[in-house]
């Protein structure tokens, strides 16, 4: 497999994941959305947007147009309205994907951090970190639901691809 068919089957399972956990939070009473809980961002309409919020910064940086946020902020706060963006979102990075070529990927990305300064880093690696960062965040939720009584989420790669393949 082609680095460009290997990220385009991330953004698919990407997006299949995020149905799915949007599915177990929107099963979830809505105060148990924004209940504080033990995780990096303290609730789980907190860690949603953050994901939301990292999702636009790393593909504002990987086409060019760059755009400044904190990475704690407050995109919605209703869950329906985070969930259509984050279906949005998804579809924006698919449509971003399909777009690559295997020499775009193996170039180089110069881009400025939020914190800190400016890095240039294999393209590959920050397209692979894009869906990595989702992948670790999405494990935090899958906990915070659980906590809140919600159903365990089988979301690894290994189940979207018994599902989907």
């Amino acid at each position: 497999m082609n680095s460009v068919a290997y990220f385009k089957r991330l953004a698919d399972y990407n997006a299949w994941a995020n149905r799915h956990v949007y599915d177990a939070c929107a099963a979830l009473p809505p105060a148990a959305l924004d209940a504080p809980r033990r995780a990096f961002f303290p609730s789980i309409m907190r860690t949603l947007n953050h994901l939301l919020v990292a999702d636009r910064l790393w593909l504002s940086r990987l086409s060019g147009a760059p755009v400044a946020m904190a990475l704690d902020t407050i995109l919605f706060a209703d869950f329906d309205d985070l969930r259509a963006a984050r279906v949005a979102q998804d579809q924006d990075i698919a449509d971003f994907i399909a777009t690559l070529t295997d020499e775009v990927i193996a170039s180089d990305l110069t881009y400025q951090s939020v914190t800190a300064g400016a890095y240039t880093m294999p393209r590959d690696l920050v397209l692979g970190h894009m869906f990595n960062h989702q992948t670790h965040h999405r494990g935090q939720v899958s906990n915070m639901v659980l906590e809140a009584g919600g159903k365990a989420l089988e979301i690894d790669l290994i189940y979207y691809g018994r599902e989907q393949l």
